[in-house]
């Protein structure tokens, strides 16, 4: 199944300009578009969306509304802005993937897939900070291997690049991921980079 798309962006060259490059994708199908903020949550009710590209400055900054939004669909949050800082806020609203605009389509189409396959998306950038808070929020919970593993995953990694790296067995990454999981009372590895970005640096959120 094609994974359905609202964009939603005030700029029309730019919205229209995006909407060209994402039809010549196989796997997407563009549900809508949106040019206003007060429209959203009408075309979300009518396009059964399965993600919505969300501009963070359209009519209004959107940052105040991304926790409505992202309690009733998958959010992909567009902006210009190069600040660290956003990105976090955004994410930490519920936002699953953040891409600056001056990425190339490649890019944004990384994302959208990977939000549509259940995960969270950032750019190095961003992966970096969450490791960093990783590191900074969980030392009292967990072991310093388990601290290690932890910030593996925020970096992307996958299990089998973990026991690579720490020259361990890939059940062993398993066992440490399930103690990290019980511990920090997540589910799973997208639930473990989203609690880096809500505590913040020592543990507050």
């Amino acid at each position: 199944m094609p994974i359905r798309l609202l964009i939603a962006d005030d700029h029309a060259l730019f919205r229209q300009g995006l909407k060209s490059l994402l039809m010549l994708q196989p796997d997407i199908e563009i549900a809508g578009e949106v040019e206003r903020a007060d429209d959203l949550e009408r075309a979300l009710d009518e396009t059964r969306s399965d993600i919505l590209l969300l501009d963070l400055q359209m009519d209004r900054w959107m940052g105040t509304d991304l926790d409505a939004l992202a309690r009733r669909t998958q959010v992909v949050v567009l902006t210009a802005s190069e600040r660290i800082e956003d990105a976090l806020v955004s994410l930490r609203k519920g936002a699953r993937a953040i891409v600056q605009k001056r990425f190339a389509v490649e890019t944004l189409m990384e994302a959208i897939r990977s939000v549509a396959g259940g995960l969270v998306w950032m750019p190095p950038s961003l992966q970096t900070e969450v490791a960093a808070q990783i590191g900074s929020s969980s030392d009292q919970r967990l072991t310093a291997r388990e601290s290690e593993i932890a910030r593996y995953v925020a970096e992307g990694m996958r299990n089998a690049e973990i026991a690579r790296r720490l020259a361990i067995s890939e059940s062993t990454v398993k066992t440490h991921l399930n103690n990290i999981f019980q511990k920090l009372h997540l589910r799973d590895r997208v639930e473990l980079a989203l609690h880096a970005l809500r505590v913040g640096p020592a543990g507050r959120p």
